[in-house]
């Protein structure tokens, strides 16, 4: 395991991903690792096609899901309409919360839920929203950094006795003003599978990001994630990534 802190600072996504992809095949574990990019305000869609195509291919082979599908459990970007009040937004995904339970992965809870439900004892909508306070308070001119963050790990549902827990991975957001037109989001991991994860965490977290920054007035400019150990995932070997490696390399040639 690589014990130095493990800096990739780039200018898109991908290309971050891609450079963390990249660090992890060269050791097991990498621990820190710190991964930041900016985002481009005429970039609408955060994802590369090539690569996240590829990465897709990869994830099913191994039964894992897609990139898209990891990203909507931190932000169902589908059921948002930016010229809507978000209210509607937090409705429709309470109504689809009883639907969402059902599956096995999920039955420990999502993101998005306890971002906006938090502590819901699985009563939809009557838990705590916290993104709601977020936006409500910066409006009221309340822009307090420490409060301007909100919590997904709960220490008396997540600290069990148990060697693979699965969720939450990601403990925590905050969300950073950078003067006083632009923002950025933070987010803190535990571990992070670069595989399996990452590349849909990274989208996620940047979606999540254009929303808030969208509720509070601001742009969104940086997306930073904070990875206490980053590793490829659990049942990945690189004798199977040969292809996405080489895709990889062939971009970063590009670039």
């Amino acid at each position: 395991m690589s014990i130095q802190p493990n800096l990739v600072s780039c200018g898109s996504l991908e290309t971050a991903w891609s450079q963390a992809f990249k660090l992890t095949l060269a050791d097991k574990e990498v621990a820190p690792l710190v991964v930041t990019f900016s985002v481009p305000e005429s970039q609408g869609a955060e994802e590369n096609a090539r690569v996240q195509a590829k990465l897709d291919e990869t994830l099913e082979s191994h039964g894992m899901f897609s990139c898209s599908t990891v990203a909507n459990t931190i932000f169902p970007v589908s059921l948002w309409d930016p010229s809507k009040e978000p209210e509607r937004l937090y409705s429709a995904y309470f109504r689809m919360l009883p639907v969402l339970w059902k599956y096995p992965q999920n039955r420990r809870g999502l993101y998005f839920e306890r971002l906006v439900d938090y502590d819901n004892d699985k009563k939809p909508g009557t838990g705590v929203n916290q993104l709601r306070h977020v936006i409500e308070t910066w409006h009221r001119g309340n822009h307090r950094r420490s409060g301007l963050q909100a919590a997904i790990f709960d220490p008396r549902r997540d600290h069990i006795n148990s060697p693979y827990l699965g969720f939450p991975c990601l403990h925590q957001v905050a969300f950073v003003p950078l003067g006083s037109t632009r923002l950025a989001i933070v987010g803190y991991y535990g571990r992070q599978y670069i595989v399996e994860k990452a590349f849909g965490n990274y989208m996620g977290l940047t979606r999540l990001g254009h929303f808030m920054a969208h509720q509070m007035g601001l742009q969104l400019e940086r997306v930073t994630i904070v990875a206490g150990v980053a590793s490829l995932g659990p049942g990945i070997r690189k004798a199977g990534l040969q292809e996405l490696v080489a895709l990889v390399d062939s971009a970063a040639t590009l670039n």
